[in-house]
C-alpha cells in the first residue's frame, strides 16, 4: 500500500547509519554465521495474506511460521525466535502482558516474548513503536534497547521494539533498509542501527552486507552470513545486480526480471520485460503479472480459486523434471527453479490433504497473481537462489544454490566497491521500466501489502479452467 509519507522526508535522516563508525578487529574474521530453521505453514497462502497486511507477518498459529533463527534478549536471556525478513527492518517482539498472548491457546508460546522490567540491561528509548495495517490490526508499544544474542553474535546493545499491544503472534528480525524503518517515516527521528549495521558498528562484520541459502523444500535448515558468504554453497558464477531506487532512495530489495520461461518457452508477455521484482524472505509464494501467472497456470494445469487468491495442482506434477522455470534478470544472469519447488505440500486442519473430485491429491501451487500490488519473488524464488544482500554498494549478487551440500568455504565481505568475493557485476544492467510505484513502508504501513492481497482475491476469471471439484 503507497503511503502519504514520501521517501524524500527519511531520506536526510539516513546518515547516522550510513556514516557509523567501523572498530576493526583485525586479528578475528568477521562472519557472523546463524543457522536458520523452517516450519511448514499449514496454509501458505493463508499466512501471505495477512502478512500482505503490513510490513510484518501476522501468524495464525504456532505453525505458521517458516524461517526463523533462535536468539535471547535481555539479562537473564530470553529465549526467542523471530521470522527472517528481508522486506522490513525492525526487530519486534511481544510482551507476555498483551491481551494476545495471554489467550489460552497460548499464540506466542512458540517465538517466544521479552519483559522489559525483568531485564537488567533494558533500557527505555521511547513510546513511538507503532505498525499497522490496512484492516485496523497492527503492534505498538515502546522501543527500548537490551542485550542481544544471536548464535556467536553477542550484542551489549540493539534497539528493537515491544508488542504491548498486538494482534500478530510471531516476532519479526526485520534487515532491510533503514529507510523502512517505523521510527523513521511515522515518528519523524532518525534511523537507528538495525542488527546488520550495528554488527558493523560493534566491529562483528566488516560491511552491511549478509548472504541467505534457504537450502531446498525439504531441509528443515539453512544458514544466513552476515558479513561474509559461503562458496560452497551455489554454484558459480555469483553476479551482481544493482538494486532499483524508488523515487531516487533505496528502500527495498528490487531488482530487475527480464523474463520468464517454463520448459524453454517463454511466459513473458513482452521481449522488452524490465520489472522491478522485491526479493522478500516474508513472502511464502512468488507474485508475478497476471498475464504470466494466467498462461503458467495453463500450461501446468493448475485450478485458480479466486476466493482464497491461490491455485492447485494435482501434487504429482512435481515429479515433472522437464518443466523447470527460468528467471532472467540482466543478461547473464539467470536462476533455475525446478518444478518440485514450486509444488507445496498442505494439510487442513484436520490433517488430511485435499483433494480433486477424482481423488488426486491436491496441492498448492508457488506462483499467484500479483493483481495491482508489488511483483515479489518469495521463498519458491528464493530457496533455488544464492543471494547476497549488499546493502552497503547497493547490489543484489545471485547464483544457483547448492542443495544439501555439506561443504562449506567461508569468505569475508569488505568494504567498498567489488567487496563480495568472487562476486561479477553484470555489464550494462537493466534498469526497471515497471513495478516501481514509488514509495517504501517508510511510516510502518506496507506499501506493498494491502494492494497485492486485495487484487489477488479480485483476479477473477484469468484462468481458463474454473475450479471444479476441489476438496477441501
Amino acid at each position: 500500500m503507497k503511503t502519504s509519507t514520501t521517501l524524500a522526508t527519511a531520506a536526510s535522516l539516513l546518515a547516522v547509519v550510513e556514516g557509523a563508525t567501523v572498530n576493526q578487529r583485525r586479528n578475528a574474521p568477521r562472519v557472523v554465521g546463524m543457522e536458520t530453521q523452517r516450519i511448514p505453514a499449514r496454509n501458505p497462502i493463508h499466512r501471505d495474506k495477512l502478512r500482505r497486511r503490513g510490513s510484518v507477518e501476522v501468524g495464525l498459529d504456532n505453525e505458521e511460521t517458516l524461517y526463523f533463527i533462535n536468539g535471547t534478549i535481555g539479562t537473564p536471556a530470553r529465549a526467542v525466535r523471530l521470522h527472517i525478513d528481508t522486506g522490513s527492518s525492525d526487530l519486534w517482539v511481544n510482551t507476555p502482558g498483551s491481551s494476545l498472548c495471554r489467550e489460552s491457546s497460548r499464540p506466542c508460546a512458540f517465538a517466544g516474548t521479552y519483559t522489559a522490567n525483568s531485564s537488567s540491561t533494558y533500557e527505555y528509548i521511547g513510546s513511538w513503536f507503532n505498525i499497522s495495517y490496512v484492516d485496523g490490526s497492527g503492534a505498538s508499544g515502546d522501543y527500548v534497547s537490551d542485550a542481544v544474542t544471536f548464535g556467536p553474535a553477542k550484542l551489549d546493545r540493539l534497539q528493537f521494539g515491544i508488542g504491548y499491544q498486538s494482534t500478530n503472534a510471531q516476532g519479526i528480525l526485520g534487515i532491510g533498509y533503514p529507510i523502512n524503518e517505523v521510527q523513521v517515516g511515522r515518528a519523524g527521528r532518525q534511523p537507528y542501527r538495525n542488527l546488520p549495521a550495528q554488527m558493523v558498528a560493534d566491529g562483528m562484520i566488516q560491511s552491511n552486507a549478509y548472504s541467505l541459502w534457504l537450502n531446498d523444500l525439504d531441509a528443515n535448515t539453512g544458514n544466513i552470513l552476515f558479513g561474509g558468504i559461503d562458496s560452497a554453497k551455489y554454484q558459480p558464477p555469483l553476479l551482481s545486480l544493482p538494486v532499483q531506487p524508488e523515487q531516487g532512495f533505496f528502500a527495498e530489495f528490487l531488482i530487475t526480471l527480464t523474463g520468464v520461461s517454463l520448459g524453454g518457452t517463454s511466459v513473458a508477455s513482452s521481449s522488452e520485460m524490465a520489472l522491478a521484482v522485491l526479493l522478500d524472505t516474508g513472502s511464502s509464494l512468488t507474485y508475478l503479472p497476471d498475464d504470466m501467472v494466467s498462461t503458467i497456470y495453463n500450461r501446468v494445469g493448475a485450478q485458480y480459486d479466486s476466493s482464497n487468491g491461490a491455485a492447485y495442482v494435482p501434487c504429482n506434477i512435481a515429479d515433472d523434471d522437464a518443466n523447470k522455470f527460468t528467471f532472467s534478470f540482466s543478461s547473464p544472469a539467470t536462476i533455475t527453479v525446478d518444478m518440485n519447488e514450486m509444488v507445496l505440500d498442505m494439510f487442513l486442519n484436520s490433517g488430511r490433504r485435499p483433494t480433486f473430485q477424482d481423488g488426486t491429491p491436491a496441492c498448492l501451487f508457488g506462483i499467484a497473481p500479483a493483481g495491482q500490488g508489488t511483483k515479489v519473488l518469495g521463498d519458491t524464488f528464493l530457496r533455488s537462489a544464492y543471494v547476497v544482500y549488499d546493502l552497503a554498494n547497493n547490489e543484489i549478487s545471485l547464483a544457483q544454490t547448492r542443495f544439501n551440500t555439506t561443504e562449506s568455504n567461508i569468505q569475508e565481505i569488505g568494504t567498498g566497491t567489488n567487496s563480495v568475493p568472487g562476486a561479477t557485476r553484470v555489464e550494462n544492467p537493466v534498469a526497471a521500466t515497471d513495478g516501481i510505484s514509488g514509495g517504501g513502508s517508510v511510516n510502518g504501513i506496507g506499501r506493498n501489502a494491502a494492494g497485492r492481497m486485495m487484487a489477488t482475491r479480485g483476479w477473477v476469471g484469468i484462468v481458463a479452467a474454473a475450479v471444479l471439484g476441489l476438496v477441501l
